[in-house]
């Protein structure tokens, strides 16, 4: 069985001993659990760790806050008295009162593998921290579920937002301990790490990121299952745009669709633009109506991303280019279509969340060019992608 950071660490007094009389704190969600599903915060409690404080990312230590730009509080836990403090409420980045409760913080986040996944920037937001304040850093590390391929534009300069911590592509391919190695790297931050291995993890075993023996618990609200996982570096692009991503209903971010499109001429449209990057996948159309959000109680015509079962094969699957291609199909079947949300998208406020996403113009300007081709995108794209995937030998632990 694949042992997750937080096993080793409870598994081995030798990994535990340099934390003996530290005050410990533990950045953790819902997903931070040990193989037994004991949640992080008591394991290390009954382990005899001195947890003295816990802090929370997006969606809340707890998990319960389903949209973005929904704010968790700070608050004292009721079994242990000691208090959480929330990095998505009235700070994102740690304070100075919350950095003196602790010498060591433990960073055990299960992680999407994509850059605007916002545990990313907090894990950034906190490296930062402690190296201004003399602290430890030890990430608890975790499978990437989306597994090894890389996929997607760099974020380009002036454009880093708390869904764009730095030049990364939309698809990084890296654990949460290996992409803070990078962060220390490109940030040249003096700070004190330490990266908790996993053991017997098999990127391209069976599973291709996740282990099928685990249990997988949703790190957010709507990160239900892999295949979420898997197409969220495309599927997170609808938060940018008028199409439902399917929240309201069972299975969001792995869908889309909206009342005024004919889903079934998206898919062919699609097909005919660019099978190859539709490989690794199937296309099903469907028809839904979402409870909440985007069109809410209107019939969609929609459109499901399989990439699970035997369906599914990891080295040809593309989801960002796929959903590029969803827009890239709308836009010619329906050239006045309204594709993107003109809103303040994660607090940026004067620039079109679809450009705050994919942390350039590029994109965008893509779909909208009646003229672009698949061949244009991937002139763009396939440099960023070569560049990334040297960057990152470096810092592959597994």
């Amino acid at each position: 069985m694949s042992l997750f950071g937080i096993d080793r660490l409870l598994a081995d007094p030798d990994l535990r001993r340099p934390l003996e009389g530290q005050r410990i704190a533990l950045l953790a969600h819902p997903a931070s659990v040990t193989k037994d599903l004991t949640h992080s915060i008591d394991a290390l409690f009954a382990a005899g760790l001195k947890v003295s404080a816990v802090f929370g990312p997006q969606h809340g230590v707890r998990g319960d806050l389903q949209d973005n730009m929904m704010e968790s509080p700070d608050f004292t836990d009721p079994t242990y008295g000691m208090p959480v403090f929330s990095l998505y409420g009235e700070v994102r980045r740690p304070t100075g009162q919350s950095m003196g409760t602790f010498d060591t913080i433990l960073i055990d986040l299960q992680d999407l593998g994509c850059r605007i996944y916002t545990y990313v920037t907090t894990l950034l937001y906190v490296l930062e921290a402690a190296a201004e304040h003399g602290k430890a850093v030890w990430v608890l590390d975790r499978p990437n579920p989306a597994g090894r391929p890389v996929e997607g534009l760099i974020l380009r300069s002036g454009w880093e937002s708390f869904v764009g911590a730095a030049e990364i592509p939309m698809r990084h391919g890296l654990t949460l301990g290996e992409l803070g190695a990078w962060f220390i790297d490109r940030f040249k931050l003096d700070v004190d790490y330490r990266v908790i291995e996993m053991a017997d993890w098999q990127p391209e075993g069976p599973g291709f990121g996740w282990p099928q023996e685990r249990v997988w618990i949703n790190p957010s609200p709507n990160a239900a299952n892999v295949n979420m996982a898997r197409a969220y570096a495309g599927t997170v692009m609808l938060e940018g745009t008028t199409l439902s991503e399917g929240r309201g209903t069972t299975r969001p971010l792995e869908l889309f669709g909206a009342p005024d499109i004919d889903a079934g001429k998206v898919i062919a449209q699609m097909h005919e633009l660019a099978p190859s990057w539709l490989e690794g996948c199937k296309l099903r159309e469907i028809w839904f109506e979402p409870t909440f959000h985007k069109h809410v109680k209107q019939l969609c015509s929609g459109v499901f991303i399989h990439a699970e079962g035997p369906l599914y094969d990891h080295t040809y699957f593309k989801p960002w280019r796929l959903q590029a291609l969803g827009f890239k199909a709308i836009r010619n079947l329906y050239p006045d279509y309204e594709l993107w949300r003109d809103f303040p998208y994660e607090y940026e406020f004067g620039k079109l969340a679809i450009d705050v996403i994919n942390g350039s113009t590029l994109l965008r300007e893509w779909v909208d060019d009646i003229n672009a081709t698949p061949d244009d995108l991937d002139s763009l794209t396939l440099p960023d992608e070569r560049s990334w995937d040297e960057q990152r030998q470096a810092f592959l632990r597994y």
